[in-house]
């Protein structure tokens, strides 16, 4: 029995939300490919990496739970809304959201856009964000 692309993506939830470092990495094809659009450094390929990665998360945020907010699946794509919110070890709050877009075949996650982020509550306002954006030699983060 073959799971549909959006049943994959719950089961991850599931997996998540019960901290199962073991049924996480079962969700992912060996030979998966993350991509990191917006930070090109971070993509990986394999399933080890997830285990890595997620190790770390559930130590270092042993409470987290994950929310998918939307989601519109359509034969192997899944594009879902995120949120991820728990305590650090440290006692400080840990949230993030954005969007994934998973591939998934043979009910195995193959790969996925990822544009999931910490939310930054001390941003400023859009005018701030734009007028530095657009500066000549200023980045975002610079005024």
């Amino acid at each position: 029995m073959t799971s549909s692309a959006a049943e994959v993506v719950q089961g991850l939830v599931r997996a998540t939300n019960d901290h199962d470092l073991e049924a996480i990495v079962a969700h992912f094809a060996t030979d998966y490919v993350n991509e990191t659009p917006v930070h090109p450094g971070r993509g990986f390929v394999g399933n080890e990496q997830v285990r890595s990665n997620w190790s770390q998360i559930l130590r270092g945020v042993p409470d987290i739970h994950a929310r998918v907010l939307a989601f519109h699946a359509e034969e192997d794509t899944v594009w879902s809304e995120w949120e991820m919110a728990g305590t650090r070890g440290d006692g400080s709050t840990h949230l993030m959201r954005g969007v994934i877009v998973f591939v998934v075949k043979d009910a195995l996650i193959r790969a996925a856009r990822f544009y999931l982020e910490p939310v930054d509550l001390e941003s400023g306002p859009v005018e701030k964000f734009v007028r530095a954006t657009v500066a000549h030699g200023s980045g975002p983060d610079e005024s």
